[in-house]
């Protein structure tokens, strides 16, 4: 549910989301479009939740102005493919394809954005669906299903049933971060929690994880601000 605050001279929108895991009162400002979301435990008063988020107007404020700007994809631009600059060239060609640093598209700028999403999301399925398989082998488990979607608030999960689900921008970064999301994801069809036997899971599966971990956390919301559609 959405309400409407007044944070000093200006008004603020802001979702209110209860949840029964909150002990606080916690703010959380997307770095995608500066949407702002305030947690709050199931049973505390709502007047409460918006003056806390009154008092901290001035964070948020900080927090939207650092939001990334949406970039749309043209000719002539970069695209980061596997965490590479490609440049998107028109080409004649019959479907993207990647060549000495770029990325050959068919020369009709109408139908640019759904060409590259298709692309992104096609590359993104194979890569997943390949380190899937590995880990999966090294760990001795199965998965079902894997469904690709474009998750706001997280790369990957697994469900109980050993269904996976990952971000199809996982394709944007560096071949070890998509790695290491698989890693983790496969990781919880042994340990269904982030337990330290879980993350001994992750380590054996994915040695050295800490560093595209903390290239998701860094660079991740960036990943975000690619725009395909209208």
């Amino acid at each position: 549910m959405r309400r409407l605050i007044a944070a000093g001279p200006a008004s603020l929108e802001i979702t209110l989301r209860r949840s029964a895991r909150a002990r606080r009162f916690s703010l959380r400002v997307s770095q995608l479009d500066g949407q702002v979301t305030l947690t709050l435990p199931t049973g505390a008063p709502e007047a409460e939740a918006l003056q806390f988020a009154r008092s901290k107007a001035d964070w948020i404020a900080a927090a939207q102005a650092r939001s990334t700007p949406p970039q749309r994809p043209g000719f002539g631009t970069a695209l980061p493919f596997e965490g590479a600059a490609l440049t998107i060239t028109p080409a004649p060609v019959r479907a993207p394809q990647i060549a000495a640093g770029a990325l050959l598209v068919p020369a009709d700028p109408t139908r640019l954005g759904l060409r590259l999403a298709a692309f992104l999301r096609l590359a993104a399925r194979q890569r997943l669906t390949a380190a899937c398989a590995r880990h999966c082998a090294a760990l001795g488990r199965a998965h079902r299903r894997i469904t690709l979607r474009d998750a706001r608030s997280r790369w990957g999960s697994c469900a109980p049933d050993g269904s996976l689900m990952f971000s199809w921008r996982l394709i944007l970064a560096p071949p070890e971060v998509l790695d290491y999301v698989a890693a983790h994801e496969v990781a919880h069809l042994a340990e269904m929690n982030h337990s330290p036997a879980f993350w001994a899971v992750v380590a054996r599966l994915c040695p050295g994880y800490a560093a595209p971990r903390a290239w998701l956390k860094r660079h991740g919301h960036g990943l975000h601000a690619y725009r395909f559609g209208d």
